[in-house]
């Protein structure tokens, strides 16, 4: 679904910047320039945004290991 018409924007593209790192609509803004021109699209935008950043899988922590907890 085309997000905002006046720079052709879509939500699969606001998806793609969201999995390349995009995490505000300043950023959005910026890589996208959504919302530059007659600003109606900034409320659908930022719903997209942030469906996408809440379906974004949470970053894994690195495993550690503990000395004491290992076997000999």
């Amino acid at each position: 679904m085309i997000v905002c018409i006046c720079n052709n924007v879509s939500d699969r593209a606001i998806r793609q910047a969201v999995n390349e790192g995009v995490t505000s609509m300043v950023a959005l803004r910026s890589t996208l320039n959504v919302g530059t021109c007659c600003g109606k699209c900034h409320s659908c935008a930022k719903q997209v945004l942030r469906e996408c950043l809440s379906q974004a899988a949470p970053v894994s922590q690195p495993m550690v290991f503990h000395p004491s907890l290992m076997a000999a």
